[in-house]
């Protein structure tokens, strides 16, 4: 399986592509907490996460979801000090948390490096990993995810899974120390395929016309190494948000 057998959504522009996703992921978190009590979501950054997050914020129907029953998870971070400007956390908490009523225990944010390991950033990788085990059901690595949502980056990463670096070949931890990532700064933490694959509905978010060749190239590969994209589908859906820019190379 790939992510390039999922559907597309195209959207005119950046905002309404924001304005459907917000609606959606409303109704999936209503929906996991009817049915199964807890929901759990892992976030992205990158502007298309973070316009997502500003346009729930704003959404009449916010209300549908009960905060005291939702887990929030993200699928990578970058390694700094906790409150910097360029952590998806900070940029997380600014464009919605911060103004919703979270419980603070269920918002689960990667370990900074000024935190419990310092700049070691495997130990922190390997805490996260523990508190992912901890939430989980049993016999699992990680929780079930309601829904994890990816931005989809000019070269086909997702999270910090950079295309032929080792992370994507790893088959059994849940999430990983990155360093010397082709994008500042260089030390990360992300989620690993077998943490993403554990995902009930994986979206995956691109908008620009920086996007086209990588969704193209994404949607027509199985190759997770070489194409990372390709390789974050989820165990129910895998939906492709796009706007027009984006799905301009799309022959489908």
């Amino acid at each position: 399986m790939s992510a390039g057998h999922g559907p597309v959504r195209v959207h005119a522009d950046t905002a309404l592509m924001a304005k459907a996703a917000a609606t959606g992921l409303i109704q999936r978190v209503a929906d996991a907490q009817a049915e199964f009590d807890v929901a759990h979501i892992v976030l992205t950054g990158g502007r298309n996460g973070n316009a997502l997050l500003y346009e729930l914020s704003l959404t009449p129907t916010l209300n549908a979801i009960d905060f005291d029953r939702l887990h929030i998870w993200w699928g990578d971070e970058r390694f700094l000090p906790a409150g910097h400007a360029d952590r998806n956390e900070t940029q997380a908490r600014e464009a919605l948390l911060n103004t919703v009523p979270v419980v603070e225990e269920l918002v689960h944010a990667m370990p900074a490096s000024d935190g419990p390991d310092g700049d070691d950033v495997a130990a922190a990788a390997a805490r996260y990993a523990a508190e992912l085990a901890a939430a989980a059901p049993e016999g699992a690595l990680v929780p079930a995810f309601t829904l994890a949502m990816f931005g989809v980056g000019p070269d086909t990463h997702v999270a910090s899974l950079f295309p032929d670096f080792p992370a994507t070949a790893e088959t059994e931890r849940t999430v990983l120390a990155v360093r010397d990532a082709p994008k500042p700064p260089p030390t990360r933490i992300t989620l690993t395929f077998p943490a993403i694959r554990a995902a009930h509905e994986v979206w995956l978010l691109a908008a620009g016309e920086d996007k086209a060749d990588a969704v193209a190239s994404a949607r027509a590969s199985a190759d997770a190494v070489k194409t990372p994209a390709a390789g974050a589908f989820g165990t129910g859906a895998t939906l492709w948000l796009l706007d027009r820019a984006a799905a301009a190379n799309l022959t489908e």
